[in-house]
């Protein structure tokens, strides 16, 4: 059976290196702490859309709900619920879950508690890659000194961030398995990014893409596609260069596709676009929990995992961002081809009894469903086409939300 990207009988080149014993952010040495933690672990956040329904806009009222939410706590912050970039947006956050379906049951509290302030409000949820027509001149900048800082310092690119993204933890025990596995992860950014697009309108236009969001977070100097890097060390210099530099002041603004999380003791894959559904967010849960644990496990056996070839890992994503899963993607260094696709039912079909130690089995499968049922630009694009207009793709968005069903052209669920 042909496997993506994974020709992993090879030996460790080096031996791996103590990590150092500093929090993240302080420059030391080279020396960063990795927080490991349990193998496995889970957890997930997800940017949500604040909407006004009559208009279908962005609204700004993300400071007005978490207030809201917090009076009803006596005071208390929302833990699971807080802002972001901007003021359209509520990031709602897991905590450290063991099964996907945990994970699931968390985010699926959180905005039925957040539902509870928006709708006297006249406003409700979505998630997706972009909106598809509100424009990000009009948007706020959340009130916070580390917002402001990020706008000054990166102007235009930062102001017009009006995406939404999914990104996914899972924990990992040493600081060199977290750069292994990063490194080997970006083979599966078109798998997860075809899966997930969800971003074919940008200011009103259809920009012929699947995922216009990754193209627009590619425009931050540190976004993107990640460094390939040679072990726990080499990233320790090059965030202490960025540091040091005052490029950055910490390591949460690299934003690349796949990070490791040196305060969380995880790898992050941060590819996603929003994804409408939790059942859609439940599925890359699993594939991300599972593939993991799949390279954890070839390293325990003694096998180094791949390092793709850069060129590759880039003209991947392209393929995937520009036609999502009829995307074809090189597997070799001669240019072979195989469908995204294939590739994706290879890969679950391959991490089956991993899913099944996991508890994750019915959650990996969805994967096949997203295949045939269509991703998020391809049901956006055929509402437009059946209502002639943009708000009926924001109120399709809405609706897939509150009902966890995908919904083809007219509302017609599959």
């Amino acid at each position: 059976m042909w496997l993506p990207m994974c020709p992993l009988m090879y030996p460790p080149e080096r031996p791996p290196s103590k990590p150092g014993a500093y929090p993240l952010g302080i420059v030391a040495g080279v020396n960063i702490d990795f927080h490991a933690s349990e193998r496995s672990s889970l957890g997930i956040e997800m940017e949500l859309e604040i909407i006004d329904r009559a208009s279908r806009q962005l609204t700004s009222a993300a400071s007005e709900i978490l207030a809201a939410m917090a009076d009803s706590r006596g005071g208390e912050d929302p833990r699971k619920a807080k802002h972001e970039l901007m003021e359209n947006t509520i990031e709602i956050n897991t905590d450290v879950c063991a099964t996907v379906a945990e994970a699931r049951a968390d985010l699926q509290a959180s905005i039925a508690d957040i539902t509870t302030h928006t709708e006297p409000r006249g406003l409700a949820l979505m998630c997706s890659g972009t909106h598809p027509f509100s424009h990000w001149v009009h948007q706020k900048i959340t009130p916070n000194p580390r917002y402001e800082r990020l706008v000054e310092q990166m102007q235009w690119p930062a102001r017009q961030l009006l995406i939404f993204g999914i990104h996914v933890h899972v924990g990992v025990r040493s600081a060199e398995k977290a750069i292994a596995i990063s490194n080997a992860l970006t083979a599966y950014i078109p798998h997860f990014l075809a899966l997930s697009a969800s971003s074919p309108f940008w200011l009103g236009q259809d920009t012929g893409l699947a995922s216009s969001r990754s193209k627009i977070f590619e425009h931050l100097p540190t976004a993107g596609i990640p460094y390939q890097l040679s072990g726990w060390s080499e990233f320790e210099e090059f965030m202490t260069t960025l540091v040091a530099a005052r490029s950055i002041e910490t390591i949460r603004e690299v934003w690349w596709d796949v990070r490791p999380h040196p305060d969380f003791g995880t790898v992050e894959l941060r590819i996603c676009d929003g994804l409408p559904t939790l059942s859609e967010v439940a599925a890359i849960g699993a594939l991300s929990q599972c593939l993991v644990e799949w390279m954890d496990n070839l390293c325990d056996r003694g096998f180094a995992l791949p390092h793709p070839r850069q060129w590759i890992i880039r003209e991947n994503k392209w393929r995937a961002a520009r036609y999502g899963v009829d995307a074809q993607i090189i597997v070799d260094e001669g240019g072979g081809l195989v469908p995204v696709r294939r590739a994706v039912e290879d890969l679950v079909e391959e991490l089956g009894p991993i899913a099944s130690r996991l508890a994750c089995v019915d959650e990996l499968h969805f994967v096949l469903d997203i295949l045939k049922t269509g991703p998020s630009y391809v049901r956006q694009r055929a509402m437009a086409n059946e209502t002639g207009n943009l708000q009926g793709v924001v109120d399709a968005l809405v609706t897939e939300l509150e009902t966890d069903t995908p919904l083809l052209g007219g509302g017609l669920d599959p």
